[in-house]
């Protein structure tokens, strides 16, 4: 795994399992989160709810990076489907907040440029890793195929 790579996975899951706690302290009222830091009709339950349904998704693709960057430290090979779950779920959550704004002509930039880095920001190493997986995939065929034995 690149340096780059797990910079940016632990970044992300780090920031969103603080964001998610930061957010139940809230909900529990022992924080206090300022009105300004909040999203767009963030006193709106429906709004609420809609928040809170990025949950599970977040969790999933932080845990997945989490055992990416966990995997790849001990040179484990079973990062790389993890790092690959890991950015095609953050890719979604930031795609479907994106969408979600842009639908609602909401463009509180604090809101939106996060979500679009969401979107982005995993690109820049989707074609390699995925590169790399087909690579080690046809690797391993190969040596399976020389190692059969005829009919």
């Amino acid at each position: 795994m690149s340096s780059a790579l797990r910079i940016a996975l632990t970044l992300t899951d780090g920031l969103f399992i603080a964001y998610w706690t930061l957010a139940a302290l809230s909900v529990l009222g022992w924080v206090s989160i300022p009105d300004a830091w909040l999203y767009a009709e963030a006193d709106n339950p429906k709004v609420v709810a809609w928040n809170w349904s990025f949950l599970p998704l977040d969790i999933a693709f932080s845990v997945a990076g989490i055992l990416a960057v966990r995997y790849a430290s001990f040179q484990h090979s079973a990062w790389r489907p993890w790092a690959l779950i890991s950015l095609v779920l953050t890719m979604v959550a930031g795609t479907m907040a994106v969408g979600y704004w842009t639908l609602l002509q909401e463009f509180n930039w604090l809101w939106f440029l996060p979500n679009l880095a969401l979107v982005l920001w995993p690109l820049a190493f989707l074609p390699q890793l995925i590169s790399d997986m087909t690579h080690t995939s046809e690797s391993a065929r190969q040596r399976t195929d020389l190692g059969a034995t005829p009919g």
